[in-house]
């Protein structure tokens, strides 16, 4: 049986531990229950978009070989702008795809149309501004920029983004959203990308509430009268 000073030392340690860890426990705990009760695809702002976006159909479009473009074609996917379809190439161009046209980007009412082909019909736009540059906290963080952001008038501070450069439409943001970035910034512990698991923080917290965990074992045992009982016999 361990002697008094060190049963004190335990105890000692297991209680400021505790105090020391117990704020980040109880973010972990409530962070856990709000993502647990919480619905993924409302999170992700689906209740607000088209079930399908529209998708316009179009014919007579020309071949490659007829645009101006002096690289080799890696990659070439078809965007619609404004009811007009588009070729994105290499990451880089915007082309016309029955004129051939080379288009340098999209202006605010385009990028407007881009976003009713996604967002439910009864939904009232703002304004919209143009970003082009965010830092590491912003909720458009990891996006193509620039960028259109377009607001809604809604009770949930709704926006909508759209690339500049191909019209893409990029993502929706909104109250809940940010509420669940929050917490989960505070669950993972990285106050940078929200991402990473293997901070040094998240590690360091980690083991200690570990040490915790067996240090209140620990002083279970030292102090039960069960095990003192069980030793003198």
């Amino acid at each position: 049986m361990v002697n008094r000073h060190t049963a004190l030392k335990i105890r000692k340690t297991h209680r400021y531990l505790g105090l020391f860890l117990g704020i980040q426990f109880l973010i972990w705990t409530i962070s856990g229950l709000y993502f647990s009760w919480t619905n993924l695809d409302e999170i992700h702002g689906d209740h607000f978009k088209k079930e399908k976006p529209l998708q316009t159909e179009f014919n007579n479009l020309i071949g490659t070989n007829h645009l101006e473009n002096e690289q080799n074609i890696k990659s070439l996917e078809l965007l619609e702008i404004d009811s007009n379809p588009y070729y994105w190439i290499n990451g880089e161009h915007l082309y016309h795809a029955i004129t051939g046209d080379k288009k340098e980007g999209i202006t605010e009412k385009e990028a407007i149309k881009v976003a009713e082909r996604f967002m439910l019909s009864d939904l009232e736009v703002e304004n919209i501004r143009k970003i082009e540059s965010v830092d590491a906290h912003h909720e458009y963080r990891g996006k193509p920029l620039p960028a259109f952001e377009i607001s809604y008038k809604t009770d949930e501070n709704l926006k909508a983004y759209v690339a500049i450069n191909n019209g893409a439409f990029q993502t929706v943001r909104h109250r809940d959203w940010r509420w669940f970035d929050f917490l989960w910034m505070t669950h993972t512990m990285d106050y940078q990308g929200r991402d990473n698991f293997n901070t040094f923080v998240l590690r360091a917290f980690s083991l200690l509430g570990l040490i915790t965990v067996l240090s209140g074992f620990l002083l279970w045992f030292t102090s039960s009268t069960s095990v003192r009982k069980l030793r003198k016999k």
